[in-house]
């Protein structure tokens, strides 16, 4: 039995809350289990200089967790003037990660910043801020062809990210932090709602895995993320009610 007591292939309870803050185009508290993190989409009338004049838009993220996010207390990274590696790799992988999912050309010049701020964290804060943070890009969206600046809707396809692990010889879906602390592998799946892989990161923390066992592990990623996906559109059809 896992740390946890779930069965290997169940995920935590998972709640997404939108209309979170009033002044962002997007937003939502995502929840699942302990982990819990805010995330918005802002809009501008702007893109990077690399995109001038191009018309295509650009989707970027940011990351970053409270201080009050752990069971010690996490110095704000602005104080000692620079991001750690983790937090840059992060949020590139957001942005990676949704920019995979949007027609950037019907987007326009314009971009959306998703921040993704960890308010609690027991595992998986990266793979929470993607599912919730589509789910904040689809507000976004929603709201500018409501106010008839796109013409239709740029979002391809719904995005949702995983974790899965080998704990005692055993594939499980997503980890929990005591899960994730003592496992032999740890890795992160972002899938679309069809299945297609946008990005796998696998690592064995003591003996190597096996091909077999990176099969499992994604079958269960796939598993997660339909899950996640019904989680998500509910989210945005409630919001749209």
């Amino acid at each position: 039995m896992r740390p946890s007591n779930r069965n290997n292939n169940e995920m935590r309870s998972v709640e997404i809350e939108t209309d979170i803050t009033m002044h962002a185009e997007g937003s939502c508290i995502i929840k699942c289990g302990d982990t819990h993190v805010l995330c918005t989409a802002s809009v501008e009338e702007r893109v990077p200089p690399f995109l001038r004049n191009s018309g295509l838009g650009w989707v970027t993220g940011e990351y970053g967790m409270l201080p009050g996010s752990t069971s010690t207390r996490n110095r704000r990274e602005a104080t000692s003037g620079k991001q750690s590696g983790r937090t840059q790799e992060i949020q590139r992988l957001i942005g990676r990660s949704l920019r995979a999912c949007i027609d950037r050309r019907i987007l326009g010049e314009r971009q959306i910043t998703i921040d993704c701020d960890v308010i609690q964290a027991d595992g998986g804060t990266r793979c929470a801020s993607i599912t919730g943070g589509w789910v904040a890009l689809k507000l976004a969206t929603n709201l500018l062809l409501s106010k008839e600046i796109i013409n239709s809707d740029p979002i391809v396809e719904t995005v949702a990210a995983v974790s899965c692990g080998i704990y005692a010889n055993q594939a499980l879906l997503d980890l929990d932090y005591a899960e994730d602390s003592e496992a032999g592998t740890d890795a992160n799946f972002v899938l679309t709602e069809s299945n297609k892989m946008i990005e796998v990161q696998g690592s064995a923390e003591g003996a190597p895995f096996t091909r077999s066992q990176l099969n499992l592990m994604t079958d269960l990623a796939e598993k997660g993320v339909q899950e996640l996906v019904i989680n998500q559109k509910n989210a945005v059809r409630n919001h749209n009610a």
